[in-house]
């Protein structure tokens, strides 16, 4: 019996554990699905519209992030592009870590 009041507490931690990213993404997605629902509507998609609405809607939510994404996607793409361009103009020490906080920052 106390073995079990012992081992109980861990599991329900090591449970925690594995749910949290779960709630975290949670509001990215929700996010996500009210900017494609804003779209569909403008776009004249409404409720209505059966297979259009479901088509746009799936390509809106499969798409990677954009202008509703979580943006993690798209500072990854600014970085990489920053560090090309001060790469091409051989840039070193505090000349690149200037033009990397500027080019990151527009």
């Amino acid at each position: 019996m106390q073995t079990v009041i012992r081992i109980l507490p861990l599991a329900f931690f090591a449970f925690s554990l594995g749910v949290t990213p779960l709630a975290l993404a949670a509001p990215a997605q929700q996010n996500k699905m009210k900017v494609c629902n804003e779209q569909a509507n403008e776009k004249g998609f409404g409720e209505g519209k059966g297979d259009e609405r479901k088509a746009f809607m799936k390509e809106c939510l499969s798409a990677k992030s954009g202008k509703g994404g979580g943006g993690k996607d798209t500072q990854q793409n600014k970085m990489k592009a920053c560090n090309k361009e001060a790469g091409d103009k051989q840039l070193k020490g505090d000349e690149r870590k200037k033009f990397m906080s500027d080019c990151l920052s527009a």
